[in-house]
């Protein structure tokens, strides 16, 4: 069957009606007709320019039309598909405009026996208080959702059709299922309009009505706008969507008198998980459907950098907290008994999205703000089945420790991320995990989105693990928590320990010796105050700058400077690199310092391999660092570049060659020959390491560098452009907005 659209008949020409004829009529979708039973709102519609034409009948509307669209009463539905049937075209679409669908295929079937394919129903969710063609807005759907809902009888390019109508507003258009989009819509919908005609009602009766809603403040004013909604349309979308709208406010009850019993109770942890879970769910669920950041400071456009040569690198700066440490003071004391405390908590992208995980898993967790969060711990066995998918973006030390901990519990889970996570690895921790008892399904290759069984019970495991992976390490600790029996863990090589040194701070005993590491399942976690120190990862950036930047004289203060993190430090100091470690203290089991780098020559050398494990993170400063030094540096077994944000090997390469760097690679071992960059337009690959690293070597090019889609850095480090100019830098952005 095909189709051809020359004349569009809207039914009803009130605001919702009106609004999607003038915008089809502004768009030149075909010649726009309207009927009305009020005649003076189809004559106000002409008048207006809303429509091209009024028909006097809706006989002579029906016989000529492509596409009718039904803009009724959801109660009018059947009667008006009556009217029209005997005058319908074979090959004529029909759509509707209502907010309830379930109803809308019983008129069908009724009239007609069977719901035509070229019946395809929709649904704008847009609207307004204001009703009438007067109120006509041929923007009111522009960037707003419209949900069609085709049966499988359904002609495919029927559907098509209506979706390009909607497509011509302005409209975003999705597809769901007839029974799914009344229960949605009942939830976002339907109850909020009830929950403010009732409430509006309720304290209208009150004695003191005209001074509560004389003092009425904006929140307000805000929720009960809807409550001067048309009260027929609202009746009778509440008898069309009775069994849902009663399930959701029999839900939305039972939530309300649980509030209701913490208040009278005073029971102040159980008010504030209402209220942060309700605070954090509101910013988390329209960031994660809309593809946007949780952290404050991520652009929402395209970032650019612009980086200059000249500037000067001196005085004292600070750098964000330790991302690894953030993660597993988080998730330790989301399953520990009581309060923990947190300082210095690092606001970045993957961080909180660990955060958000647990408040999906019914963990009430007070902030961040500046730093500092407030974690009231459900205990070993506490945590609740989420609602949904636990969405951790791009955080794959979230996706791989979390893998550990919910292969534990009672309840099922499902892990997903963003597009680049999806494509990292995950077998390597799930293998693992199911030789302890855990059942988890990876996606074809291996990959994101992780589905994993609850109830099931894991035994203990003796593992030696093929690579050295500080996260499947991590995961397979949280899971020998809850294991049956003493388990034991051996690395091929050190990588980093903080979960190791973060579970002695809550009172989990380990046994290490070497590689070995030996963990029996405690009967519960102890409430911590923790301090985290700054990212050596974010300040391994800033060291970069001192080192190779002429006169320079930096301090990076109160860095961890864990041994099994400080990679960096000695191969810069092999290279000939002016560092130094002073004021050093200790933050809940974490070495600290300062460091404080000066300029000296690097020299080329070929990495200690023991020094590469400890060094993942940061090599693509050490790519720069090679490139700044005199002679060859050569670098063997660094495979695992290639499975981070980007293959970091290949972009690291391209860029040094764009900036006349000479680089060869042959599979996973690299020789870099130092020389002098020059400018160039450098693609980042969305990799917050690549960008960084690439802004230092802009500061000592020839000409300008232009690095390419920099807005992955908030993933690990929000301010390093705010700390990058304190200091002395030349780098600034230039964000253009994406449509």
């Amino acid at each position: 069957m095909s189709f051809s659209v020359n004349r569009v008949l809207v039914i009803g020409l009130g605001l919702i009606g009106g609004s999607l004829a003038k915008a089809l009529k502004n768009k030149r979708f075909g010649y726009i007709q309207a009927y009305d039973r009020d005649s003076e709102e189809l004559q106000q519609g002409v008048d207006l320019g809303v429509i091209d034409e009024a028909c006097s009948s809706l006989e002579d509307g029906v016989k000529t039309a492509d596409i009718i669209v039904l803009a009724v009463p959801v109660k009018a539905t059947e009667a008006v598909l009556k009217a029209i049937q005997p005058h319908l075209r074979e090959n004529t679409i029909i759509t509707d405009v209502g907010s309830t669908k379930g109803n809308v295929i019983s008129a069908a079937k009724s009239v007609f026996g069977q719901v035509p394919p070229t019946f395809i129903p929709g649904h704008p969710i847009a609207g307004s208080e204001k009703s009438g063609v007067a109120a006509a807005d041929e923007q009111l759907f522009y960037k707003h959702k419209v949900i069609i809902t085709p049966l499988e009888s359904s002609d495919p390019i029927a559907t098509q059709t209506v979706a390009r109508m909607w497509q011509f507003t302005g409209a975003e258009v999705l597809q769901m299922g007839v029974s799914r989009h009344d229960e949605v819509l009942a939830a976002t919908s339907h109850l909020p309009h009830i929950l403010a005609f009732s409430l509006v009602d309720t304290l209208a009766k009150e004695q003191d009505s005209t001074e509560i809603f004389r003092y009425a403040a904006g929140g307000f004013r805000d929720f009960t706008r809807i409550a001067a909604s048309d009260p027929t349309m609202w009746h009778d979308v509440c008898l069309a969507n009775k069994a849902e709208i009663l399930n959701q406010i029999d839900n939305f009850s039972q939530g309300l008198a649980q509030l209701r019993e913490a208040i009278e109770n005073e029971n102040t942890p159980a008010m504030l998980g209402v209220f942060t879970r309700a605070k954090a769910a509101r910013e988390h669920f329209s960031k994660m459907l809309s593809g946007t950041a949780y952290s404050q400071k991520h652009h929402t456009g395209r970032v650019t950098f612009h980086v200059r040569s000249g500037g000067i690198v001196n005085g004292h700066i600070r750098v964000p907290g330790d991302k690894s440490i953030s993660h597993r003071a988080v998730m330790l004391g989301a399953i520990a008994d009581g309060v923990t405390h947190i300082n210095g908590f690092l606001e970045s992208e993957d961080s909180l999205a660990t955060v958000q995980a647990f408040r999906d898993m019914g963990v009430v967790i007070e902030g961040p703000h500046v730093g500092r969060v407030k974690i009231y711990g459900v205990g070993l066995h506490g945590l609740c089945a989420p609602p949904g998918p636990l969405y951790v973006g791009n955080s794959a030390t979230s996706m791989r420790l979390l893998c550990g901990l919910l292969a534990a519990q009672s309840f099922d889970s499902c892990l997903v991320g963003d597009a680049s996570l999806s494509k990292r690895p995950m077998d390597r921790i799930a293998i693992p995990l199911r030789n302890m008892g855990a059942e988890i399904v990876t996606s074809e290759g291996g990959v994101p989105p992780i589905n994993i069984k609850g109830k099931r019970r894991l035994s203990a495991i003796n593992y030696e693990m093929p690579l050295a992976s500080a996260q499947v390490k991590s995961g397979l600790l949280l899971a020998a928590l809850y294991a049956k029996g003493e388990s034991v863990i051996v690395e091929p090589a050190v990588t980093r320990d903080h979960t190791e040194r973060m579970m002695a701070q809550f009172g989990i005993t380990l046994q290490q010796t070497g590689s070995r590491i030996q963990v029996q399942p405690p009967q519960r976690l102890l409430n911590r105050q923790i301090d985290i120190p700054a990212d050596i990862s974010s300040a391994a950036f800033f060291i970069l700058a001192g080192v190779i930047t002429p006169d320079s004289d930096i301090t990076i203060e109160r860095v961890g400077v864990n041994p099994s993190r400080a990679g960096i430090l000695e191969i810069l100091s092999l290279m000939g690199a002016d560092i130094s470690l002073e004021n050093p203290t200790e933050l809940c089991g974490e070495p600290v310092a300062d460091i404080r780098v000066r300029y000296a020559p690097l020299q080329g050398i070929t990495i200690p391999e023991h020094l590469v494990s400890i060094s993942m993170d940061e090599f693509p400063a050490i790519f720069i660092a090679a490139a700044s030094a005199s002679g060859k540096t050569k670098i063997h077994g660094i495979g695992e570049l290639r499975y981070k944000e980007s293959d970091r090997i290949e972009a690291m390469m391209e860029g040094l060659q764009r900036m006349g760097i000479e680089i060869s690679v042959d599979n996973d071992n690299v020789e870099i020959t130092g020389g002098r960059f020059s400018g160039g337009r450098i693609q980042s690959y969305e990799d917050h390491r690549i960008a960084m690293a690439f802004a230092i070597a802009g500061t000592q090019a020839s000409s300008e560098v232009v690095i390419e889609a920099c807005n992955q850095i908030a993933t690990s480090f929000p301010e390093f452009l705010e700390v990058a100019q304190k200091a002395g830098l030349r780098i600034h952005k230039e964000e253009t907005n994406v449509s």
